[in-house]
């Protein structure tokens, strides 16, 4: 459960990114404050190369900021070394990426048991077969990657991802590499997932409409992050 009495599983205080580039120092963004509840939804739009992934990638612990703090359900992440935020989002992070990442040598089934397997949980299995079922691949769990359609494949990405049950799901446009109509199945799956299971959603993305479906709205650009209506 959260530690923070306010009830938010993610914060942000002061986070700030630069990096060095040929024609000098690169402001990503500077100062920047949020602070989002359990279960909330977020979208984050930017132009390419703004900083939506980064920020994306600092909120979830990836990586780390040139100055201020993330707090993942109260953890402090800079106060913590790259094997300790691994074991913390292990419990509470799910990921689900515009690549699908799944391991072509094993099955449906197989890849979403993994990470359940590799931190030695209890029911891997039917947990995992249960998440398969609810994205509607229960016909589907012997088969490898290759033999599943890329709406397919991202299906077993989200069930991998939320077999665990996270407090916290990160997708950085999730549907990139779909055609509209199955996009439009998988972000209704994802917001399906985040209503049933009170997960919150930090989702990356170029579309406003899908924007417009999510209760905040994060623009990133211009050396800040700022919060727009949400349509």
């Amino acid at each position: 459960m959260s530690t923070d009495p306010d009830g938010c599983v993610l914060q942000a205080e002061g986070l700030t990114m630069r990096f060095n580039a040929p024609e000098g120092a690169i402001t990503l963004f500077s100062g920047v404050d949020l602070s989002i509840p359990e279960g909330d939804t977020v979208a984050v739009l930017g132009t390419s190369g703004s900083g939506k992934s980064t920020l994306l990638g600092l909120l979830a612990g990836l990586d780390q900021p040139t100055a201020g703090r993330v707090l993942l359900d109260g953890y402090d992440l800079s106060r913590l070394d790259e094997d300790a935020r691994a074991e913390l989002r292990a419990g509470r992070v799910g990921f689900v990426f515009q690549a699908f990442h799944l391991l072509p040598g094993m099955t449906a089934l197989e890849n979403v048991m993994l990470p359940g397997e590799l931190a030695g949980e209890p029911d891997v299995r039917r947990h995992a077969e249960e998440a398969l079922t609810r994205v509607g691949l229960a016909g589907r769990l012997a088969h490898y990657p290759s033999q599943l359609s890329g709406g397919e494949q991202q299906r077993v990405a989200m069930a991998r991802a939320f077999v665990g049950r996270p407090r916290v799901l990160f997708a950085d446009e999730p549907t990139g590499n779909l055609d509209r109509h199955t996009g439009e199945h998988i972000i209704d799956a994802l917001f399906e997932l985040n209503r049933d299971y009170r997960t919150t959603l930090v989702l990356v993305t170029h579309d406003p409409e899908l924007a417009g479906r999510c209760r905040r709205v994060l623009r990133v650009g211009g050396d800040g992050v700022r919060e727009e209506a949400a349509a």
